[in-house]
């Protein structure tokens, strides 16, 4: 068996592992990273990026469809548009080829040796690598739990045959004609959504009594309605049962307690994510757990000395974003520094139609922390950029409180509205306040001035509403 001696070793190339690595390796830190399968994790593989792909394909052949059936005040005209999902799904997994080549340049850019292989503990220093060329062992003074997180599935679905996670569901080449969707979260609506603009009917299967319930009902009623629009039917407070005897439906359980039958060629079952802790020997570590996760500190430190964990294993809130910053920060720690997490701050982003930002706290949890408020609220009704781009569905909403108008939370609703998530969240780290907001100059014509007017708005004085 080989042996290699390294100051850090990072287990999991997602988000959070390959941030640690490469700033790691930019410090002059000897670092080791193994990952299994492909660099850039889940995110960058099944998850984030390729998810996205499929939601603009779906948006441009939507919008395409719409025109050529005479829907566009434009005037716009063309012949019926029809999509070739196999030749979709290899431009999705184009793009994914040329990030994941990216990260892996960049973490030999940056000196980190790479393993290919399933890391095994030992102990808190030592982990055992299953190479293609043999066993590789591992010492390090330091190591990094960033092994990610995996759909979570149904002692009634298991995966296999017509159910399917999103793994598979980003993969498809064919387009399902019926496709029932396990699950009202983010990850349920966004694929829903795209494959109902696709041309599949799709219905929505959700246990709680509404969907997006991370989000207030406030945020959710734009989503609502266009799913209406789509002819995407939503059955709220309804349990999956299980697949027919003849497999080719799901059984559901309405509130009332009736049984009734969804036809579906695919069942997408979207419940959440669990930490991937298992088949990494971490039985051989003493380590804190917080429920499914892996207890940690401001430092990201484990219960074990030299052990840290950063990304899904961590728990909630699991954003690539998220892991990025935990794993730069605890690279900075393997070096010397002296580094905290005391982010302000991480904003949400719901990829929906329209999409949805959540950055801070929300009006009921503002009063839930004892804080009296004061919320701005600007439609994109009233917004220029937003009508004549056909996008004013919609509003920006900022919470501050009462006695020094100091931001507290920015939501928001809208299309391509996540692209001003980093402005709210940075108006959230920094401190500002209304005023401070207000007095911006915010470019014309363009969606950020809403947020400009809702700064307005909360003191009193909005110009376009």
């Amino acid at each position: 068996m080989k042996e290699i001696l390294c100051k850090l070793l990072v287990i999991g190339a997602g988000p959070g592992g390959y941030a640690c690595a490469i700033r790691a390796g930019q410090l002059g830190v000897d670092t080791v990273i193994v990952e299994a399968v492909k660099a850039g994790g889940t995110c960058l593989n099944v998850g984030c990026i390729p998810s996205k792909a499929l939601i603009h394909a779906a948006d441009e052949f939507e919008h395409a469809t719409r025109v050529a059936a005479g829907k566009s005040p434009l005037g716009i005209s063309l012949t019926s548009p029809t999509i070739d999902l196999a030749r979709t799904i290899a431009w999705k997994d184009g793009i994914v080829g040329r990030l994941n080549g990216g990260v892996t340049g960049l973490l030999r850019k940056a000196g980190v040796k790479i393993l290919h292989g399933h890391g095994r503990f030992r102990d808190g220093k030592s982990v055992e690598v299953q190479t293609e060329t043999g066993t590789q062992l591992v010492r390090a003074e330091t190591v990094v739990i960033a092994t990610g997180s995996q759909p979570i599935e149904l002692p009634a679905l298991p995966f296999g045959g017509p159910v399917i996670s999103s793994t598979e569901a980003l993969s498809l080449t064919n387009r399902p004609d019926r496709l029932v969707v396990v699950g009202g979260g983010y990850i349920g609506l966004e694929l829903g959504m795209a494959f109902a603009k696709l041309g599949s009917s799709v219905k929505i299967v959700e246990a709680m009594d509404r969907i997006l319930p991370l989000y207030d009902a406030e945020l959710t009623k734009p989503v609502a309605r266009r799913l209406g629009e789509l002819g995407v039917e939503v059955q709220t407070g309804a349990k999956a049962l299980g697949l027919s005897q003849a497999d080719d439906a799901l059984v559901v359980e309405s509130r009332e307690g009736g049984e009734k039958s969804l036809p579906a060629d695919r069942i997408l079952v979207t419940v959440g994510r669990k930490a991937r802790l298992e088949d990494w020997g971490l039985e051989e570590l003493d380590l804190d757990r917080a429920g499914r996760f892996l207890r940690i500190d401001d430092h990201c430190r484990t219960s074990m000395r030299g052990v840290y964990a950063v990304g899904d294993v961590t728990g909630e809130p699991m954003l690539a974003h998220r892991a990025i910053a935990q794993g730069e920060m605890v690279a900075e720690i393997a070096a010397g520094r002296k580094r905290a997490w005391d982010k302000a701050c991480i904003p949400a982003v719901c990829f929906t139609d329209p999409e949805i930002v959540s950055a801070g706290l929300s009006p009921d949890e503002a009063r839930a922390q004892g804080h009296e408020i004061r919320i701005g609220q600007f439609p994109f009704t009233a917004n220029g950029r937003a009508m004549t781009m056909q996008a004013d569905d919609g509003f920006v909403r900022i919470v501050a409180r009462a006695d020094n108008n100091l931001v507290l939370g920015v939501q928001a609703v809208g299309s391509g509205i996540s692209e001003l998530s980093s402005s709210f969240a940075l108006a959230i780290e920094m401190g500002a306040r209304l005023e401070e907001i207000a007095a911006t100059v915010h470019s014309h014509p363009t969606r950020s001035e809403a947020f400009q007017e809702a700064a307005m708005k909360a003191l009193g004085h909005a110009l376009h509403a």
